[in-house]
């Protein structure tokens, strides 16, 4: 049975007036109890991939069915589901990976005036004030992002993750976008403005996997968690804990092949 919903908190719309009018130490606090909180629920978590997507979709929609599907493909191989923790396709992420065990179904939430309550499909969860400090924690602990069709949220998500991937601010890490008729008009404009003006690089366009193919998701997760191990290791950063939570998944599990990234 799904956690039960909490009362419905009451949100304060004069909030962030009242924030701004404060103090700005104390917003610092705020803000630093935000990540250190984070760190300290989500660090110790093994691999883990991010699903993004429209709050907007019931469980009906076609987007919805596909997001619990490859959560549970996910969860079914021991990866950790986190999700902005909200309705739509969070909620359809979330309970894709609820009921399969030792897996986790992480719902990190914002506080909003509409929308965004906590899905009941999350067994660990976390709330923020704050969407950049909630952005952090949804892209800090995930060998892979997932991009469904989703509205403003869901793009400025996209672009952040990929800028992190483009700069190399996180590596080894894959995007993969969902949706190939609802993506296409902005792959189109991805290659007929932005590169085509040379504001991007043709490198930077195949950061971007367009498919709704869910099993070759899934297996090209598995591919990159071997490559970004294999990187670890080149690195020498192999008795770090971090590569130990990572090669604990393969415990009980055949390695696929991969090469580093």
């Amino acid at each position: 049975m799904p956690h039960r919903r909490g009362k419905k908190k009451e949100y304060q719309s004069n909030r962030y007036v009242k924030d701004i009018k404060s103090a700005d130490v104390w917003s610092v606090f705020k803000i630093i109890a935000d990540f250190v909180q984070g760190f300290d629920e989500l660090g110790d978590l093994g691999p883990s991939v991010t699903i993004f997507g429209s709050a907007r979709l019931d469980e009906n929609h076609p987007y919805y069915k596909q997001a619990t599907e490859l959560a549970s493909m996910l969860g079914e191989r021991g990866y950790n589901i986190i999700t902005g923790g909200g309705p739509g396709v969070m909620e359809a992420a979330n309970r894709g990976a609820y009921d399969h065990e030792n897996v986790e179904s992480i719902g990190l939430n914002i506080e909003l005036p509409e929308e965004q309550q906590p899905n009941p499909y999350i067994t660990k969860g976390r709330s923020f004030d704050y969407f950049f400090s909630r952005k952090v924690m949804l892209v800090k602990y995930s060998m892979a992002y997932v991009i469904f069709p989703g509205g403003f949220g869901t793009l400025d998500e996209m672009f952040e993750a990929l800028t992190l991937i483009q700069t190399r601010k996180v590596w080894g890490v894959r995007l993969f976008v969902i949706g190939t008729d609802f993506y296409a008009p902005l792959m189109q404009f991805i290659n007929d403005k932005m590169l085509a003006e040379g504001m991007i690089e043709p490198k930077d366009v195949r950061l971007i996997t367009l498919t709704d193919d869910l099993a070759f998701v899934v297996q090209e997760i598995e591919k990159s968690l071997v490559a970004q191990m294999a990187t670890l290791e080149k690195e020498g950063l192999d008795d770090t804990k971090y590569y130990k939570v990572l090669s604990s998944y393969f415990d009980n599990r055949p390695i696929c092949d991969g090469s580093p990234i």
